[in-house]
Protein backbone atom coordinates (compact mmCIF):
# COMPACT_ATOMS: atom_id res chain seq x y z
CA UNK A 1 0.00 0.00 0.00
CA UNK A 2 2.55 2.28 0.78
CA UNK A 3 4.36 1.98 -2.40
CA UNK A 4 1.18 2.37 -4.67
CA UNK A 5 0.48 5.58 -2.09
CA UNK A 6 4.20 6.59 -3.27
CA UNK A 7 3.73 5.61 -7.24
CA UNK A 8 0.15 7.66 -7.34
CA UNK A 9 1.98 10.78 -5.55
CA UNK A 10 4.62 10.67 -8.12
CA UNK A 11 2.40 10.45 -10.83
CA UNK A 12 0.65 12.85 -9.78
CA UNK A 13 3.53 15.02 -8.92
CA UNK A 14 4.38 14.23 -12.31
CA UNK A 15 1.19 15.45 -13.85
CA UNK A 16 1.44 18.60 -12.51
CA UNK A 17 4.70 19.28 -13.65
CA UNK A 18 3.67 18.53 -16.98
CA UNK A 19 1.06 20.25 -17.14
CA UNK A 20 2.63 23.51 -15.66
CA UNK A 21 5.02 22.65 -18.88
CA UNK A 22 2.57 22.88 -21.73
CA UNK A 23 0.97 25.93 -22.44
CA UNK A 24 -2.37 26.61 -21.95
CA UNK A 25 -5.01 29.03 -23.60
CA UNK A 26 -6.81 31.36 -21.68
CA UNK A 27 -9.94 29.66 -22.40
CA UNK A 28 -8.19 26.57 -20.49
CA UNK A 29 -6.73 28.87 -17.76
CA UNK A 30 -9.71 30.29 -16.69
CA UNK A 31 -11.46 26.77 -16.01
CA UNK A 32 -8.67 25.35 -14.58
CA UNK A 33 -9.21 24.29 -10.99
CA UNK A 34 -7.01 21.46 -10.53
CA UNK A 35 -5.53 21.48 -6.99
CA UNK A 36 -1.86 22.43 -8.52
CA UNK A 37 -3.47 25.64 -10.07
CA UNK A 38 -1.12 27.86 -8.27
CA UNK A 39 2.01 26.14 -9.19
CA UNK A 40 0.69 25.53 -12.82
CA UNK A 41 0.18 29.52 -12.71
CA UNK A 42 3.19 30.67 -11.26
CA UNK A 43 5.61 28.42 -13.59
CA UNK A 44 3.75 30.42 -16.56
CA UNK A 45 4.22 33.28 -15.32
CA UNK A 46 7.52 32.85 -14.92
CA UNK A 47 8.41 33.19 -18.63
CA UNK A 48 5.76 35.77 -18.40
CA UNK A 49 7.41 39.19 -18.37
CA UNK A 50 5.18 40.64 -14.88
CA UNK A 51 2.07 42.51 -15.63
CA UNK A 52 -0.03 45.02 -15.61
CA UNK A 53 -2.55 46.43 -13.19
CA UNK A 54 -4.79 49.11 -14.48
CA UNK A 55 -6.69 50.58 -11.29
CA UNK A 56 -8.78 53.70 -9.68
CA UNK A 57 -8.03 52.61 -5.73
CA UNK A 58 -5.73 54.90 -3.66
CA UNK A 59 -1.93 53.09 -3.81
CA UNK A 60 -2.02 53.43 -0.20
CA UNK A 61 -4.41 50.75 -0.36
CA UNK A 62 -2.69 49.10 -4.01
CA UNK A 63 0.74 49.21 -3.15
CA UNK A 64 0.37 46.78 -0.12
CA UNK A 65 -0.98 44.35 -2.37
CA UNK A 66 1.45 44.53 -4.94
CA UNK A 67 4.28 44.54 -2.40
CA UNK A 68 2.89 41.32 -1.04
CA UNK A 69 2.24 39.48 -4.12
CA UNK A 70 5.62 40.96 -5.73
CA UNK A 71 7.73 39.49 -2.66
CA UNK A 72 5.73 36.16 -2.46
CA UNK A 73 5.97 35.42 -6.15
CA UNK A 74 9.04 37.59 -7.54
CA UNK A 75 6.76 38.85 -10.33
CA UNK A 76 6.54 42.40 -11.43
CA UNK A 77 3.59 44.22 -11.00
CA UNK A 78 3.14 47.51 -13.17
CA UNK A 79 0.93 50.16 -12.22
CA UNK A 80 -0.79 52.30 -13.78
CA UNK A 81 -3.53 54.82 -12.21
CA UNK A 82 -6.20 56.73 -12.98
CA UNK A 83 -9.65 57.57 -12.04
CA UNK A 84 -12.54 55.09 -13.18
CA UNK A 85 -13.92 57.59 -15.76
CA UNK A 86 -10.44 57.26 -17.13
CA UNK A 87 -9.58 53.81 -16.96
CA UNK A 88 -12.64 52.34 -19.14
CA UNK A 89 -11.98 54.70 -21.98
CA UNK A 90 -8.18 53.91 -21.92
CA UNK A 91 -9.39 49.75 -21.95
CA UNK A 92 -12.18 50.23 -25.08
CA UNK A 93 -9.14 52.78 -26.79
CA UNK A 94 -6.86 50.07 -26.82
CA UNK A 95 -8.92 47.71 -27.97
CA UNK A 96 -10.38 49.23 -31.07
CA UNK A 97 -6.42 49.88 -31.48
CA UNK A 98 -5.87 46.31 -31.14
CA UNK A 99 -3.34 46.79 -28.65
CA UNK A 100 -4.04 44.66 -25.55
CA UNK A 101 -1.77 46.67 -22.74
CA UNK A 102 -3.55 45.66 -19.13
CA UNK A 103 -4.18 42.25 -17.26
CA UNK A 104 -6.39 42.75 -14.74
CA UNK A 105 -8.74 46.40 -14.07
CA UNK A 106 -9.66 47.24 -10.00
CA UNK A 107 -12.15 49.79 -10.27
CA UNK A 108 -15.45 50.48 -9.56
CA UNK A 109 -18.78 48.42 -10.54
CA UNK A 110 -19.83 50.61 -12.79
CA UNK A 111 -16.43 51.08 -14.98
CA UNK A 112 -16.35 47.49 -14.66
CA UNK A 113 -19.78 46.89 -15.93
CA UNK A 114 -19.31 48.95 -18.54
CA UNK A 115 -16.68 46.79 -19.68
CA UNK A 116 -18.41 43.72 -19.72
CA UNK A 117 -20.67 45.36 -21.76
CA UNK A 118 -17.69 46.11 -23.79
CA UNK A 119 -16.32 42.16 -24.18
CA UNK A 120 -12.98 43.24 -22.62
CA UNK A 121 -13.05 40.98 -19.52
CA UNK A 122 -13.02 37.10 -19.01
CA UNK A 123 -15.12 34.78 -17.02
CA UNK A 124 -12.57 33.35 -14.27
CA UNK A 125 -13.32 30.08 -12.05
CA UNK A 126 -11.43 30.59 -9.65
CA UNK A 127 -11.55 28.09 -6.69
CA UNK A 128 -11.65 31.36 -4.06
CA UNK A 129 -15.24 32.06 -5.17
CA UNK A 130 -16.70 30.21 -2.89
CA UNK A 131 -14.99 32.33 0.32
CA UNK A 132 -16.86 35.78 -0.82
CA UNK A 133 -19.73 37.13 0.09
CA UNK A 134 -22.91 36.80 -2.46
CA UNK A 135 -22.67 40.45 -3.06
CA UNK A 136 -19.03 40.04 -4.65
CA UNK A 137 -20.95 37.99 -7.66
CA UNK A 138 -21.84 38.90 -10.40
CA UNK A 139 -24.44 36.78 -13.47
CA UNK A 140 -21.82 36.59 -16.11
CA UNK A 141 -18.96 36.35 -14.09
CA UNK A 142 -16.03 38.82 -15.65
CA UNK A 143 -15.65 40.40 -12.79
CA UNK A 144 -15.88 40.18 -8.92
CA UNK A 145 -16.05 42.37 -6.01
CA UNK A 146 -12.55 42.76 -4.41
CA UNK A 147 -14.38 45.30 -1.54
CA UNK A 148 -17.18 47.15 -0.55
CA UNK A 149 -16.98 51.06 0.31
CA UNK A 150 -19.72 51.88 2.70
CA UNK A 151 -20.94 54.96 2.19
CA UNK A 152 -21.30 56.92 5.56
CA UNK A 153 -21.88 59.91 6.92
CA UNK A 154 -18.94 61.89 8.88
CA UNK A 155 -18.64 64.65 11.79
CA UNK A 156 -16.01 66.88 13.71
CA UNK A 157 -16.50 65.47 17.06
CA UNK A 158 -14.86 69.05 17.92
CA UNK A 159 -17.96 70.93 17.00
CA UNK A 160 -20.93 68.04 17.08
CA UNK A 161 -21.94 66.03 20.29
CA UNK A 162 -22.94 62.62 19.28
CA UNK A 163 -26.04 63.19 21.15
CA UNK A 164 -26.83 65.78 18.58
CA UNK A 165 -26.51 64.07 15.50
CA UNK A 166 -29.44 63.14 13.12
CA UNK A 167 -31.49 59.95 13.72
CA UNK A 168 -33.05 59.99 10.31
CA UNK A 169 -32.14 61.16 6.56
CA UNK A 170 -35.69 63.38 7.29
CA UNK A 171 -33.59 65.01 10.80
CA UNK A 172 -31.50 66.47 7.95
CA UNK A 173 -34.35 69.22 7.37
CA UNK A 174 -33.87 70.70 10.29
CA UNK A 175 -33.30 74.23 10.04
CA UNK A 176 -30.10 73.58 13.01
CA UNK A 177 -27.91 72.10 10.02
CA UNK A 178 -28.31 75.44 8.11
CA UNK A 179 -24.29 75.86 6.34
CA UNK A 180 -22.79 72.63 8.27
CA UNK A 181 -23.93 69.94 5.56
CA UNK A 182 -21.23 68.74 3.03
CA UNK A 183 -21.27 66.18 0.18
CA UNK A 184 -19.44 64.42 -2.64
CA UNK A 185 -19.63 66.02 -6.14
CA UNK A 186 -20.12 62.99 -8.25
CA UNK A 187 -22.09 60.33 -5.57
CA UNK A 188 -24.79 59.99 -8.34
CA UNK A 189 -24.69 56.60 -7.42
CA UNK A 190 -25.33 56.62 -3.37
CA UNK A 191 -28.00 59.15 -4.28
CA UNK A 192 -29.46 56.89 -6.79
CA UNK A 193 -29.56 53.86 -4.53
CA UNK A 194 -30.55 55.83 -1.43
CA UNK A 195 -33.52 57.92 -3.28
CA UNK A 196 -35.17 53.84 -4.13
CA UNK A 197 -34.60 52.76 -0.91
CA UNK A 198 -36.37 55.95 0.73
CA UNK A 199 -38.98 55.69 -1.92
CA UNK A 200 -38.65 57.94 -5.07
CA UNK A 201 -41.24 60.39 -4.20
CA UNK A 202 -40.03 60.73 -0.83
CA UNK A 203 -36.60 60.58 -0.95
CA UNK A 204 -36.48 63.44 -4.18
CA UNK A 205 -38.94 66.09 -1.95
CA UNK A 206 -36.61 65.22 0.97
CA UNK A 207 -33.03 66.18 -0.29
CA UNK A 208 -34.76 69.23 -2.07
CA UNK A 209 -35.86 70.38 0.88
CA UNK A 210 -32.67 69.90 3.01
CA UNK A 211 -31.07 71.65 0.26
CA UNK A 212 -33.27 74.42 0.33
CA UNK A 213 -33.74 74.51 4.03
CA UNK A 214 -29.68 74.46 4.95
CA UNK A 215 -28.13 74.41 1.93
CA UNK A 216 -25.16 71.98 0.61
CA UNK A 217 -21.33 72.69 0.26
CA UNK A 218 -20.32 70.30 -2.85
CA UNK A 219 -16.93 69.26 -2.98
CA UNK A 220 -14.69 66.82 -5.64
CA UNK A 221 -13.85 63.80 -3.68
CA UNK A 222 -14.24 62.08 -0.80
CA UNK A 223 -10.73 62.12 0.60
CA UNK A 224 -11.16 65.86 -0.28
CA UNK A 225 -14.21 65.93 2.48
CA UNK A 226 -12.88 63.59 4.96
CA UNK A 227 -10.35 66.40 5.20
CA UNK A 228 -12.39 69.14 5.36
CA UNK A 229 -14.75 67.18 8.48
CA UNK A 230 -11.55 66.45 10.41
CA UNK A 231 -10.16 70.48 9.20
CA UNK A 232 -13.69 71.37 10.96
CA UNK A 233 -14.69 73.59 7.39
CA UNK A 234 -17.20 70.97 7.28
CA UNK A 235 -18.96 69.99 10.15
CA UNK A 236 -21.07 66.89 8.57
CA UNK A 237 -20.97 65.66 5.58
CA UNK A 238 -23.21 62.91 4.10
CA UNK A 239 -21.53 60.80 1.36
CA UNK A 240 -17.74 59.71 2.56
CA UNK A 241 -16.60 56.53 2.76
CA UNK A 242 -16.11 54.94 6.26
CA UNK A 243 -12.29 53.23 5.93
CA UNK A 244 -11.12 56.38 5.10
CA UNK A 245 -12.58 57.68 8.31
CA UNK A 246 -11.16 55.38 10.60
CA UNK A 247 -7.71 56.36 8.67
CA UNK A 248 -8.16 59.66 9.76
CA UNK A 249 -8.94 59.10 12.98
CA UNK A 250 -6.41 56.18 13.71
CA UNK A 251 -4.16 59.28 13.29
CA UNK A 252 -5.76 61.17 15.65
CA UNK A 253 -7.97 63.62 13.65
CA UNK A 254 -11.72 64.95 15.37
CA UNK A 255 -13.54 62.93 13.19
CA UNK A 256 -15.89 59.88 13.33
CA UNK A 257 -18.44 58.23 11.47
CA UNK A 258 -22.08 56.94 11.62
CA UNK A 259 -24.92 55.64 9.71
CA UNK A 260 -28.85 56.41 8.62
CA UNK A 261 -31.25 53.60 7.65
CA UNK A 262 -31.14 52.66 4.74
CA UNK A 263 -27.65 51.50 4.56
CA UNK A 264 -25.77 51.90 0.93
CA UNK A 265 -22.95 50.09 0.11
CA UNK A 266 -20.58 50.23 -3.15
CA UNK A 267 -19.57 47.20 -4.57
CA UNK A 268 -15.61 47.67 -6.24
CA UNK A 269 -13.75 44.71 -7.92
CA UNK A 270 -11.60 43.82 -10.36
CA UNK A 271 -11.39 41.62 -13.63
CA UNK A 272 -9.11 40.04 -16.02
CA UNK A 273 -8.56 40.88 -19.56
CA UNK A 274 -10.24 39.05 -22.25
CA UNK A 275 -6.90 39.46 -24.23
CA UNK A 276 -4.14 39.57 -21.37
CA UNK A 277 -0.83 39.58 -22.59
CA UNK A 278 0.40 37.82 -19.83
CA UNK A 279 -2.27 35.82 -18.34
CA UNK A 280 -0.67 33.14 -16.18
CA UNK A 281 0.62 36.15 -14.18
CA UNK A 282 -2.77 38.02 -14.25
CA UNK A 283 -4.63 34.66 -13.11
CA UNK A 284 -2.13 34.16 -10.28
CA UNK A 285 -3.08 38.20 -9.18
CA UNK A 286 -6.26 37.77 -9.48
CA UNK A 287 -6.50 34.92 -7.46
CA UNK A 288 -4.15 36.76 -4.85
CA UNK A 289 -6.55 39.78 -4.82
CA UNK A 290 -9.41 37.24 -3.57
CA UNK A 291 -7.44 35.44 -1.26
CA UNK A 292 -4.16 36.83 1.03
CA UNK A 293 -5.42 40.32 -0.95
CA UNK A 294 -8.47 40.54 1.24
CA UNK A 295 -6.73 40.34 4.59
CA UNK A 296 -4.38 42.92 3.54
CA UNK A 297 -7.29 44.89 2.63
CA UNK A 298 -8.84 44.66 6.21
CA UNK A 299 -5.97 45.38 8.28
CA UNK A 300 -6.49 48.64 6.26
CA UNK A 301 -9.64 49.18 7.20
CA UNK A 302 -11.05 48.60 4.13
CA UNK A 303 -14.51 46.23 3.57
CA UNK A 304 -13.07 42.65 2.47
CA UNK A 305 -16.03 40.73 0.60
CA UNK A 306 -13.91 37.51 1.64
CA UNK A 307 -16.45 35.76 4.16
CA UNK A 308 -13.46 34.77 6.85
CA UNK A 309 -12.64 38.45 7.71
CA UNK A 310 -14.47 41.42 9.99
CA UNK A 311 -17.01 43.47 8.54
CA UNK A 312 -18.72 46.76 9.59
CA UNK A 313 -21.65 45.83 7.69
CA UNK A 314 -22.65 42.94 9.80
CA UNK A 315 -23.28 45.25 12.27
CA UNK A 316 -26.61 46.70 10.46
CA UNK A 317 -28.65 45.90 7.15
CA UNK A 318 -27.04 47.59 3.95
CA UNK A 319 -28.20 47.58 -0.02
CA UNK A 320 -25.59 47.17 -2.42
CA UNK A 321 -25.59 49.29 -5.45
CA UNK A 322 -26.40 47.74 -8.83
CA UNK A 323 -23.98 48.85 -10.97
CA UNK A 324 -26.16 47.56 -14.09
CA UNK A 325 -28.98 49.65 -13.19
CA UNK A 326 -26.90 52.58 -12.51
CA UNK A 327 -25.70 52.57 -16.24
CA UNK A 328 -29.19 51.77 -17.55
CA UNK A 329 -30.63 54.99 -15.43
CA UNK A 330 -27.08 56.83 -14.85
CA UNK A 331 -27.88 60.05 -17.02
CA UNK A 332 -31.41 60.74 -15.65
CA UNK A 333 -30.25 60.88 -12.03
CA UNK A 334 -26.40 62.09 -12.66
CA UNK A 335 -28.58 65.27 -14.05
CA UNK A 336 -31.34 64.80 -11.11
CA UNK A 337 -28.27 65.17 -8.90
CA UNK A 338 -26.66 67.83 -9.90
CA UNK A 339 -29.74 69.73 -10.30
CA UNK A 340 -30.31 69.33 -6.66
CA UNK A 341 -26.77 69.72 -5.02
CA UNK A 342 -26.27 72.74 -7.24
CA UNK A 343 -29.16 74.72 -6.20
CA UNK A 344 -28.24 77.89 -4.53
CA UNK A 345 -27.87 77.51 -0.41
CA UNK A 346 -29.94 79.50 1.56
CA UNK A 347 -28.76 83.51 2.32
CA UNK A 348 -27.88 83.57 6.16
Amino acid sequence: MRIKSALLLAMGLLAANAMAQIPMTMGELVVYGGPDREHVLLEGAKKESGLTLYTSQQLADTNPIVEAFQKKYGLKVTVWLAGPEEVLPRIVNEAKGKHAAFDVAETEGQALEALHREHQLQAVRTPYLKDLMPEALRPHGEWVGTRLLMFSLAYNTNLIKKADLPKTWDDLANPKWKGKLGIEAKDDEWFYSQVQQLGPEHGLQLFRQIVATNGLSVRNGHSLLNNLVAAGEVPLALTVYNARVQQLKAKGAPIEWFVLQPAIAQLNGAGVARNAPHPYSALLFFDFLLSEGQGILSQRNAIPVAKAFPSPLANFPFKVTDPAKLIDDGEKWTKIYREITSAAPPKP
